[in-house]
């Protein structure tokens, strides 16, 4: 093996056989001397900074290429695999990248490839841009694959079955993130005893899938369809597959309930959640003893959470939100001591926690919507791993305890929609790494901590924890082969293995005035404070325009007064800003133009005067809904400033209050003219009615004694 940095070198080496750049952050394209190496049998030039075109010459020329891996590098223009037609003894073309600067063509009528790959590796690439990203229909002639993995190319059409009909040595099918549909068929006569990974999932892929699916593939480790259009019930054959480690149906249209058969599998990972599963949580679910996480979240399961889920030590991840699931917990919810996420949001749950929980290790936990009440929970002092808490709408009331800046690892706190009281504790600002503060529609009252500048608001990374089971091929020097290998990879924390937990987290927070949903790499992203629907008094601290990361800021409805601190034009990442419905007063800074990310903006409803800002840059979007309710504000979208352009509800103009004077004359006369015709008409009456005039007499004595006999 023979490791380089430069190219100087390499054009003095023809007669090279193996070539391995791995890693060593070369730049610049592939050099184009490296097309003359035609004894060349192994190229690995992944994990790089190699940028511009591949040459077509370095495919076309090496013929005695068997190994080529590519990937990790920044290639850019065009690829046409018609390039590598006479490399008759190609087995392994690996080219992965993230970049989408590559467009790769696999359709040309004029080649037919002379090769049978084992491993074929081609994602996140613009494929087949002229054909309307069909899938490679060379493949249609290779009967030997190993791994194939063809994620986020844009690939259209019916899912390919016949890959699997053609291939039956196949151990690694990838096919995620593409516009695939179709029905997924299985002939129930095929055998695929060698298949261990099988992910489809993000495509549009229909039907059901065939009940026959266990005894297909039956030594399968990981079996991932989400985010697909399928239907039915779950196939009880799946418990056929006793290897079965990972199990992934979530969000499609499953229905019936959750097949008992589970229970003949060790699964460490079952994640069936966004379908409409039904019954209870069945022993089926949880009689693995290895099962680390379980995700059923959003389904329509129902009844009490079992009390021997306790035995079921190994939890980490247990995700149970919204569903009909109600009582209180089980006690033996206290033996769960690795719980690192824990979501059992939006049931009946409650109305309180076992005190005795171990939530030492919990990185996420979701309680919202559980009917919990009492104070806040005193267990919770003692999540010292704790990232995210969600207590929102509960019936939480008392005071948010000081101890709560004691969570250093704290980074989003929710508890919108309690009964708390008291002031906002100045200990928060002891959370220095907070990226989502929400304490909106409670009973906080008094002044806003200064204090709250220190928090940070940034960049918000979740330290990902996982195991791996990667198949990789390799160039094996000693016999000049192609070799694969199963390779475990994982954190170990101590006691247990943890499945990939990272991309389950998913926070909910309001923005723009409408509830957005971050998980991923927007939940990196994201960071927002949200003290709205209070009895918060006093100025709003100018401290706060120095959160510069700050996305979103919602202040409204409380009672603050005074101006709108200047300071906020440093606010240069916020994306929403919201101060409506307080007293504030004075001019709205003209400095706030400058804020170039600035999309929802509302100040209504307060004493704001003087002129709006200038209409240009983000500030020429805003409409009059932003600036409403402020009675001496003024200034497009407003009212002019000079008095034309009345809106209603603005002090008329002079012509205005001239019409107005001759109407209200108009109305006096003829008022007074209707008031005159009535008395007279009455006086004539009673003149010409003795009787009338007798009554009308005896009833003022009556009510005035005084009055004359």
């Amino acid at each position: 093996m023979i490791l380089v940095s430069t190219s100087t070198g390499l054009c003095e080496l023809r007669n090279l056989e193996e070539l391995h750049i791995i890693g060593n952050g070369v730049q610049g394209p592939l050099p184009s001397c490296s097309c003359n190496m035609t004894s060349l049998r192994a190229l690995d030039v992944q994990n790089n900074n190699f940028n511009g075109a591949i040459p077509s010459c370095l495919l076309y020329n090496l013929k005695s290429l068997e190994y080529i891996v590519l990937s990790g590098n920044a290639f850019e223009g065009s690829l046409s695999l018609a390039s590598l037609a006479n490399n008759s003894n190609l087995e392994v073309f690996h080219l992965l990248d993230n970049h989408n600067h590559l467009e790769v063509n696999t359709e040309d009528p004029n080649w037919f490839p002379s090769f049978q790959l084992k491993v074929f590796y081609l994602s996140n690439y613009v494929l087949n841009k002229d054909a309307n990203g069909v899938i490679p229909s060379f493949l249609k002639g290779q009967y030997d694959l190993r791994g194939v993995q063809l994620n986020h190319n844009g690939m259209t059409g019916n899912f390919p079955n016949w890959l699997l009909d053609n291939n039956v040595n196949l151990q690694w099918l990838e096919l995620t993130g593409n516009e695939l549909s179709g029905v997924f068929h299985l002939p129930s006569n095929l055998s695929l005893a060698n298949m261990w990974l099988f992910d489809v999932s993000a495509n549009s892929i229909q039907g059901e899938l065939p009940s026959w699916i266990g005894s297909i593939l039956p030594n399968l480790l990981y079996l991932k369809f989400s985010s697909n259009l399928l239907r039915g019930g779950i196939p009880p054959s799946v418990g056929n597959m006793q290897f079965l480690r990972s199990l992934d149906l979530s969000n499609n249209d499953f229905t019936g309930e959750i097949p008992e058969t589970l229970a003949n599998m060790s699964l460490n990972s079952l994640k069936l959640s966004s379908n409409n599963l039904q019954g209870d949580i069945s022993p089926s679910i949880l009689n693995s003893t290895k099962l680390i996480v379980l995700d059923v979240r959003h389904n329509f399961l129902s009844g009490t959470i079992p009390n021997w889920i306790g035995d079921i030590q190994s939890l980490q991840g247990l995700m149970l939100a919204s569903n009909l699931l109600e009582g209180p917990l089980p006690f033996s919810f206290c033996k769960l001591k690795y719980l690192d996420l824990l979501d059992l949001s939006s049931n009946n749950l409650g109305p309180n926690i076992p005190p005795c929980a171990d939530f030492t290790d919990v990185r996420f936990l979701h309680l919202p919507n559980d009917t919990l009440a009492g104070h806040f929970p005193e267990f919770l002092s003692r999540a010292s791993s704790i990232i995210a808490l969600d207590l929102r709408h509960n019936a939480l009331s008392g005071e948010i305890p000081r101890w709560v800046g004691s969570l250093q690892d704290l980074r989003v706190l929710l508890l919108q929609g309690n009964n708390f009281v008291g002031s906002i504790p100045p200990d928060l600002c002891l959370l220095k790494n907070m990226s989502i503060l929400d304490l909106s529609n409670n009973n906080l009252f008094g002044e806003t901590p200064p204090c709250l500048k220190g928090l940070t608001f940034g960049y918000f990374e979740l330290s990902p924890f996982s195991v791996a089971l990667t198949w990789v091929e390799y160039w094996e020097p000693h016999d000049n082969k192609v070799r694969f290998e199963l390779v475990y990879q994982y954190e170990n924390r101590g006691v247990l293995f943890s499945t990939y937990i990272d991309g389950l987290e998913e926070i909910n927070f309001i923005i723009k005035s409408r509830l957005e949903s971050y998980k991923g790499n927007i939940l990196n992203l994201m960071s927002g404070m949200d003290l709205s629907r209070n009895n918060l008094t006093g100025f709003i601290p100018p401290e706060m325009g120095y959160l510069s990361e700050l996305r979103a800021l919602n202040l409204s409805h409380n009672h603050l007064m005074g101006p709108i601190p200047e300071t906020f034009s440093n606010l240069q990442n916020i994306e929403s800003l919201d101060l409506s419905y307080n007293s504030l007063t004075g001019p709205i800074p003209p400095q706030l133009t400058n804020l170039n990310f600035l999309s929802y903006f509302s100040v209504a409803h307060n004493n704001l005067s003087g002129r709006t800002p200038d209409r240009k840059y983000q500030f020429g979007t805003f409409e009059e809904a932003s600036y409403i309710g402020n009675p001496v504000l003024c200034g497009p979208p407003l009212t002019s400033c000079d008095g034309s352009n009345p809106r209603p509800g603005t002090p008329p103009s002079f012509n205005q209050t001239k019409e107005d004077d001759s109407w209200r004359e108009a109305f006096f006369w003829s008022f007074a003219g209707s008031y005159v015709v009535a008395f007279l008409g009455v006086v004539l009456f009673l003149y010409l009615s003795s009787y009338h005039r007798y009554m009308l007499f005896n009833l003022v004595r009556k009510l005035i004694p005084s009055f004359p006999q």
